[in-house]
């Protein structure tokens, strides 16, 4: 399974998004995971319009039939919606996401100390690919480590 660190630089609703949407295009199912309800509403708001010429069907969970949404956004790692890769999109990592094929961590400079210490944590893990993805100064993502 794959980990993919994001230090965001950029805000969340422009990062997330394109990911999302690739996703969803290769036929696959996300689970966005946040505690923080006021971030999963601001989330939900961004894959409604993050571009005029295209629609990433997905909903808040509870609300409807969660099996049937290509991307469901939830407090917790319960993917009912049988998402197989997983976004992390308030900085606070959570040992369930290893269960999931792929895992999307995405985290600020307030978060970096918490992910720095998941990186480390996860050296040892059997089967577990560690990625670490920065933004260049152009505003593209680079693979760092």
């Amino acid at each position: 399974m794959q980990v993919d660190f994001y230090h965001l630089t950029a805000p969340l609703a422009r990062v997330l998004p394109p990911i999302a949407n690739r996703i969803v295009a290769g036929g696959g199912r996300l689970l966005i995971v946040s505690a923080s309800e006021d971030q999963r509403i601001a989330i939900d708001r961004s894959l409604w319009d993050y571009a005029p010429d295209s629609f990433l069907p997905h909903a808040q969970a509870g609300r409807g039939d969660d099996s049937v949404q290509p991307i469901l956004i939830a407090p917790d790692t319960l993917a009912d919606n049988g998402a197989r890769h997983i976004a992390i999109i308030d900085g606070q990592w959570r040992d369930d996401a290893l269960g999931f094929d792929r895992v999307f961590h995405l985290f600020d400079d307030e978060h970096i100390r918490e992910a720095r210490l998941t990186w480390k944590a996860l050296a040892d893990a059997n089967d577990v690919e560690r990625r670490y993805w920065k933004q260049n100064d152009e505003g593209r993502w680079e693979q760092a480590a």
